[in-house]
């Protein structure tokens, strides 16, 4: 599994924050065991992740810990982490949960957003379009979360979002491997353009009808993708 690891070379922990460098190691795992690389029981090298991002163990842990509370990892005491067993079952109740609330998100954010929230999400959506276009999974991905998260912000309900956060994160991995799937890209941004209509048009069951669907199919895309790749199992 060492030598897995080890095929990129980073060098980064001097030239970014932590954090960001987190967030890099996260979807390099994400990336890996979506995509069937690594496969269920596999365990992480910790040291050797580390060296092939250049970093010290600190971002490498937070990534861990990220990826164990979203249900891909477990981190056990003295054996360290392994990727864990998707279920088709768990991962269609997660995008089930995790539609219904920013259904929810959405049609609260529909009439209490702000002219600068409005302007900010249409900022976003322009940016990711030309991302989408161009196939740029990676920054499609960094946009798609900064969209929802806006809107979650934009409920000015500090419950819900904090709510909707922590569902995202357990989401997160998942949300990002569906943009894999073919024509996705497309197909998401298309989705927001017409979320987008309907709030800026006022109507928040439309926004809430239209987000429940978005959410639906991106869970549809994912499994569809997971089983073509052998990374899911049919047991719950």
């Amino acid at each position: 599994m060492k030598d897995i690891l080890l095929e990129t070379d980073y060098s980064a922990e001097g030239r970014e924050g932590a954090e960001t460098l987190a967030t890099r190691i996260r979807d390099h795992l994400v990336d890996a065991i979506t995509g069937g690389v690594l496969a269920p029981g596999s365990e992480i090298d910790e040291q050797a992740l580390a060296q092939s991002f250049g970093a010290s163990r600190t971002p490498v842990r937070e990534a861990l810990r990220e990826l164990a509370s979203a249900g891909l990892l477990i981190i056990e005491p003295r054996r360290g982490a392994r990727v864990m067993e998707m279920t088709v079952d768990r991962i269609g109740e997660l995008f089930e949960l995790a539609a219904e609330i920013e259904a929810i998100c959405v049609r609260f954010a529909t009439h209490r957003i702000t002219g600068h929230e409005r302007a900010l999400l249409s900022h976003i959506h322009i940016a990711a379009g030309e991302k989408s276009r161009a196939g740029d999974v990676d920054s499609y991905d960094d946009l798609n979360r900064k969209f929802h998260e806006t809107i979650y912000r934009a409920t000015h309900n500090r419950e819900l979002q904090n709510h909707a956060l922590n569902l995202r994160r357990r989401v997160a991995p998942f949300r990002r491997a569906q943009f894999r799937g073919a024509a996705r890209l497309d197909a998401s941004w298309a989705e927001h353009d017409d979320i987008l209509q309907e709030i800026f048009a006022g109507d928040g069951d439309g926004a809430a009808r239209l987000m429940r669907m978005h959410m639906l199919k991106a869970g549809i895309v994912y499994a569809d993708y997971a089983q073509e790749h052998g990374t899911t199992s049919s047991k719950t």
